[in-house]
């Protein structure tokens, strides 16, 4: 690896996130060469994985690919075992994790029916301070936002696949545990990555669970929800609303339901914009080649077998 130091950037049909790119490999010491030459792939536009296979096909000597997302959908069929991947896991986690403690308190004081009201509304709202936060994902977004939540004194209870502590959680649960878990939540954010066990996991049943009052905030991945579930369980109030700053499809359609339930807060995936994340992601692979080039572990290994 170290030899060699030959690194592709590609592909180039987002010239500001190509450039940058180019240059973090540049400067953790590697050359930016064509993809025939590379060992290492950079991937540079994450809406451009159709072009992904014919690219790999052209690297006889491809041994590592590093993806600019934390999630990984659109290269699932993609992920070659004898290759190492890595993607964007933690790289954008900080913005996400401010937006959902936004989402939360807009969603809690009313501010989406307040900003709008052409008169004097209601006095209605409730506290962050104290309340209980149910967190699904124990990745990169559920760490920055436990440790956000601090001054707030927030209970919070994650779920994650595995049964070994998350640190600042009050509490950590396997997925089989979900169901026990959810009535007493105030807010349920969504941090989960997309995998076939957790495509749809917010239905019905799972709406039904949750407590009438609690507010549903999704920062994953629209697919994470049964948007027809969801847009019955808010016309029936059965809970008290969702904020998701993701949706299936993506963008959201207009004249789709969500738009008109006045208890849904939907902002345009802008937990993290193009704008704020490009000089995450430059220093994440300028870390990352420095990493390959010396041979030590890379950060932001996808688990093959997993999908994420």
């Amino acid at each position: 690896m170290a030899e060699r130091a030959k690194i592709a950037v590609a592909p180039a049909s987002r010239p500001a996130m190509f450039e940058a790119l180019c240059e973090s490999v540049r400067a953790a010491g590697a050359e930016v060469v064509p993809v025939e030459e590379a060992s290492a792939l950079i991937w540079a536009d994450p809406k451009a994985a159709d072009a992904f296979p014919g690219v790999v096909a052209a690297a006889p000597d491809l041994e590592w690919v590093q993806l600019p997302y934390a999630g990984i959908e659109n290269f699932a069929d993609q992920l070659d075992p004898a290759l190492l991947w890595t993607c964007g896991k933690g790289v954008y986690a900080e913005p996400v994790a401010e937006h959902v403690i936004a989402l939360t308190l807009a969603g809690f004081r009313s501010i989406h029916t307040a900003s709008r009201a052409t008169s004097w509304p209601a006095q209605e709202g409730k506290n962050l301070l104290g309340a209980n936060m149910l967190i699904i994902g124990a990745g990169g977004i559920a760490e920055s936002l436990l440790r956000l939540l601090e001054p707030w004194n927030v209970e919070t209870t994650v779920v994650r696949r595995s049964p070994e502590p998350l640190a600042h959680a009050t509490r950590t649960v396997t997925s089989d545990r979900l169901f026990e878990v959810l009535s007493s939540a105030d807010v349920v954010v969504l941090a989960a990555a997309v995998t076939p066990e957790t495509t749809g996991m917010v239905d019905a049943d799972f709406l039904a669970a949750m407590s009438n009052d609690a507010w549903l905030v999704n920062v994953g991945r629209g697919a994470l929800v049964v948007h027809d579930d969801l847009v019955a369980a808010l016309r029936d109030r059965v809970i008290a609303g969702a904020a998701l700053d993701v949706t299936t499809p993506e963008p959201l359609p207009d004249g789709h339901p969500l738009w008109d339930e006045p208890n849904c807060i939907i902002t345009p995936h802008v937990a993290n914009t193009p704008e704020m994340g490009l000089p995450l992601i430059a220093d994440r692979v300028r870390q990352n080649v420095g990493r390959w080039l010396r041979g030590d572990a890379l950060v932001g290994m996808v688990d093959v077998r997993a999908g994420y």
